[in-house]
């Protein structure tokens, strides 16, 4: 079987610290998989391996099939990624942001433009955007991150805190558009939050604890596994443990 993401082994120090720790999973095609974790469990370390930013120490990552070291090119071409640090260029307009990344993945100028306009009506922002960057608040910023991450209609999707700064509705309209993708195109989709609310009962998670896979699998049998009433409990438990 193959799947969007098969992560072995993962480990990764700096200096005298480690950071990620034999962290193993992986992410089925089609699938939405919860990651979470209090801050400095490793989460945007492990986004930022999976992204190539860092390499890590030891360990394997392999991209529907492409090793992401011996293959990196076509490892990311099939990855989208939110950031949870901006990375849009404030003095570009909207769509020069967009146009930028599409040449980067090799689109035409044409699919470039008919994709852009598709994802940022969505987003509610087309007739924004020839508006500065720098001119928008911090939720069109992030939505604007989220349109050039579906821009190449990726296979995998990475969203580190994707709806931070975002509305309550902008929240919601963002996770039924990500979860119809998932259902309509078969996206696969690893998703870090601080908002529990945000995951569903049956939803795949994997609860990061110092750079350590503490458990893995249903949100709803973790739950009652770790005998507590609902996720922010569950994540408090995390706490526990690392004292």
């Amino acid at each position: 079987m193959q799947f969007a993401a098969n992560i072995q082994a993962l480990s990764h120090r700096y200096a005298d610290r480690e950071v990620l720790k034999n962290v193993t999973f992986t992410v089925g095609q089609g699938s939405f998989v919860g990651l979470l974790g209090a801050n400095g469990a490793g989460k945007t370390t492990l986004f930022s391996v999976l992204t190539r930013l860092i390499r890590a120490s030891s360990g394997s990552v392999q991209l529907f099939g492409h090793d992401l070291q011996r293959s990196p090119a076509a490892a990311l071409a099939t990855l989208g990624i939110v950031f949870q640090e901006p990375t849009l260029d404030l003095d570009l307009s909207v769509l020069q942001n967009l146009q930028y990344h599409g040449a980067i993945q090799g689109m035409s100028p044409s699919h470039i433009i008919a994709r852009a306009q598709e994802e940022l009506e969505r987003l509610q922002l087309w007739d924004r955007r020839h508006e500065r960057v720098r001119r928008l608040n911090g939720g069109h910023r992030r939505r604007v991150e989220i349109a050039r991450a579906l821009l190449h209609k990726p296979r995998l999707l990475l969203l580190d805190e994707a709806t931070a700064g975002l509305d309550f509705e902008s929240r919601i309209h963002l996770q039924r558009h990500i979860r119809a993708l998932i259902e309509t195109q078969g996206l696969a989709v690893v998703w870090t939050t601080h908002t529990t609310e945000e995951l569903q009962g049956d939803d795949s998670v994997i609860l990061l604890n110092q750079g350590a896979v503490h458990a893995q699998g249903q949100l709803a049998d973790l739950i009652t596994k770790a005998g507590v009433s609902d996720a922010n409990n569950l994540l408090l438990s995390l706490s526990t443990a690392r004292s």
